[in-house]
């Protein structure tokens, strides 16, 4: 034992095996990355060959249920057409509906342009007949929506006779400076 100690590791034998032989490992980190994307692309390319080759002459069933019942894709089709002719019937009557909308805001807007054009020539304020109009215009709207709720009296925070500017009435809180020095 004392012999092996002392001696130093002869050239054949290695202290650790090498995995990789050298050539196959520059090999591998020479062109690593594309030997990969070219083993996923191969791999890819069989599975798809293999699902197109299961699939065969069947492969496409909505072609001969067609050709089997064509009574069924007539059906269907008729079904869709009426459903779609019922969507432009609700589409139309529903810009019938927008446009007579429209023509009532429009005779609405004509009529106030008239009132005013009236109000101004006996001498009022035009102004003023816009704003009542449209006061009543809210008050029937919020009648008929809503009852409006009258506020409750709430008394002031702080008596009549304050006024933060004259420094007067403050009470206790007052800036002082503070001392100078030490």
């Amino acid at each position: 034992l004392a012999s092996r100690a002392g001696r130093a590791p002869s050239p054949a034998a290695p202290s650790h095996p090498r995995l990789v032989p050298v050539p196959v490992g520059s090999l591998l980190s020479s062109y690593g990355w594309d030997i990969l994307l070219a083993a996923v692309a191969i791999y890819l390319l069989i599975q798809k060959i293999s699902q197109s080759l299961a699939g065969g002459p069947s492969g496409q069933p909505g072609a001969a249920d067609a050709a089997v019942e064509p009574d069924v894709v007539v059906r269907r089709q008729e079904a869709l057409a009426a459903a779609r002719l019922r969507m432009q019937e609700e589409l139309n009557a529903q810009a019938e509906r927008y446009k007579e909308k429209q023509r009532q805001l429009e005779e609405e807007k004509r009529r106030q342009k008239i009132a005013m054009w009236e109000s101004m020539q006996e001498g009022k304020s035009y102004k003023g007949n816009l704003k009542l109009n449209q006061q009543e215009v809210e008050s029937g709207a919020s009648t008929s929506s809503a009852v409006s709720k009258s506020k409750p009296n709430k008394k002031p925070l702080r008596g009549g006779g304050y006024n933060p500017l004259s420094g007067e009435g403050g009470g206790t809180c007052s800036w002082r400076p503070g001392r100078r020095g030490p």
